[in-house]
């Protein structure tokens, strides 16, 4: 009679639902899981078209408080997919999508206006694995699931010289706001891990992304065109840029016009040996404003915060603000180039120069560096207003001789060790750091929820 109730106990608690909390900009109706839409987490099977069946549908709910499709626990080969307005993409702790490493899972989409080609190659691009374009209130979370994208494949491809073609990024959302990217761990990325481009209004946080410190051009999170963005709160190992800044390239962002502004970063560790923690270009063209990074940790990296630009870019990088960096085992810890001459295509403008002014860095700590400063600006076309105040770096037992290489840069500096070059003099000063707040650091998440029997 005992073992008979303990076993009726068990079959009772199995069939009760997991309820699963989560933040999220806004909650949903409607909830559904890929395996309704004969999805199979078996690792081998495509469920590109259980995807997109599953998106389709749910985004008839859009008007009736949206919808959430939960990736259960398993193993989710797939190849692009589009996302929905009014939509959640949830990824379970115990889930990992894995990118298909057949091509025509991978529609080609086109070059992106600012940039006029593709950054692999002149031809189009291969749309990212999560997608979506003109959306509004869309979420892409889980509790910690995973996104593998494979990326082996595309890596020898580019270094081979084998694609006709731009490598697909992992998560791109374009003409979007109300966004939200957080609570992920991604790893080999083909290119870029997470790319929002001319978008608003968005949220980045508690992410994990990992690539292979050689693999090429897998940047951690670069928004691009993006205006009132907040990335907080992540981690990134990379083979280029933990963070990349970028507004379009040469004549095509000038043209396209669209900056990147009103951008907070906040709580944020990079390791890169060959790049930056934070970059600021090059693809700067339709300008950088208003940037604000505190609290940054950055473990055998090139560089702390990068400014890339070139003669023909145009546009312009002002009102950069950065305090409270911790940098150990760096190349450099300041590091501004003018020579970055890489371009799309013979038509840009050599007349085109970029501006550089209102560069502030504050109230940092430094180890095992061998480089302090490398400040290059443009013959004519001087970078100005930098300020550097409260530093304090160590060098390595080899460090280069000299510290600061400084040319074409005007500005100054306060309490710095060691000593700057004769172009940033020593001036009573302590650089500045806004004191409002950004819109997007007071936006507030929700406790929303997810149940089923995972």
């Amino acid at each position: 009679m005992l073992i008979s109730a303990i076993l009726l106990l068990g079959l009772l608690s199995s069939s009760v639902a997991t309820v699963i909390e989560f933040p999220a900009l806004n909650c949903r109706k409607h909830s559904a899981v890929l395996t309704d839409f004969g999805g199979v987490g078996d690792g081998k099977t495509s469920n590109t078209e259980a995807f997109k069946a599953a998106i389709a549908n749910l985004s008839q709910l859009a008007a009736d408080g949206g919808a959430q499709l939960v990736v259960p626990p398993g193993k989710w080969l797939t190849g692009s997919f589009n996302l929905t307005s009014h939509f959640t993409l949830f990824i379970h702790k115990d889930a990992i999508i894995l990118g298909a490493q057949d091509e025509t899972e991978w529609p080609l989409v086109p070059v992106l206006p600012s940039y006029g080609r593709g950054r692999d190659a002149p031809g189009g691009r291969f749309s990212s694995l999560i997608f979506g374009t003109n959306l509004t209130d869309v979420i892409i979370t889980g509790n910690n699931g995973t996104i593998d994208g494979q990326g082996a494949y595309w890596w020898k491809k580019f270094k081979g010289g084998e694609l006709n073609e731009t490598r697909p990024y992992l998560i791109e959302i374009m003409y979007s706001n109300q966004v939200q990217i957080s609570n992920l761990t991604l790893i080999n990325s083909p290119s870029w891990n997470v790319h929002p481009i001319y978008s608003s209004d968005i949220i980045i946080q508690y992410l994990t992304i990992i690539a292979p410190v050689d693999s090429p051009n897998t940047d951690g999170i670069d928004p691009d065109s993006c205006t009132n963005t907040r990335i907080e709160d992540s981690f990134v190992v990379s083979g280029d840029d933990c963070i990349a800044v970028k507004s379009g390239w040469d004549q095509y962002g000038i043209q396209f016009n669209m900056p990147t502004k009103h951008l907070v970063i906040k709580r944020f560790t990079c390791i890169s040996p060959d790049s930056a923690t934070i970059a600021l270009g090059s693809e700067m063209s339709g300008g950088i404003e208003d940037v604000r990074a505190e609290n940054i940790i950055a473990i055998n990296t090139q560089s702390s915060v990068r400014i890339k630009t070139a003669v023909g870019r145009g546009g312009y990088v002002k009102d950069i603000y950065v305090r409270n960096m911790t940098l150990s085992t760096m190349k450099y810890v300041f590091w501004m180039t003018g020579s970055y001459t890489q371009h799309p295509d013979p038509g840009f403008d050599p007349k085109a120069l970029p501006i550089i002014k209102g560069i502030n860095y504050k109230d940092i700590v430094a180890t095992n560096v061998t480089y302090s400063a490398r400040l290059d600006g443009i013959k004519n076309d001087p970078f100005t207003d930098i300020c550097i105040s409260n530093v304090d770096i160590k060098l390595t037992e080899k460090p280069k001789k000299l510290q600061w290489n400084c040319t074409d840069i005007q500005g100054v500096t306060n309490r710095v060790t060691p000593a700057a070059c004769s172009l940033l003099p020593e001036k009573e000063i302590d650089c500045t750091f806004p004191e409002d707040r950004l819109p997007i650091e007071d936006v507030e998440l929700k406790t929303c929820s997810i149940s089923g029997n995972f």
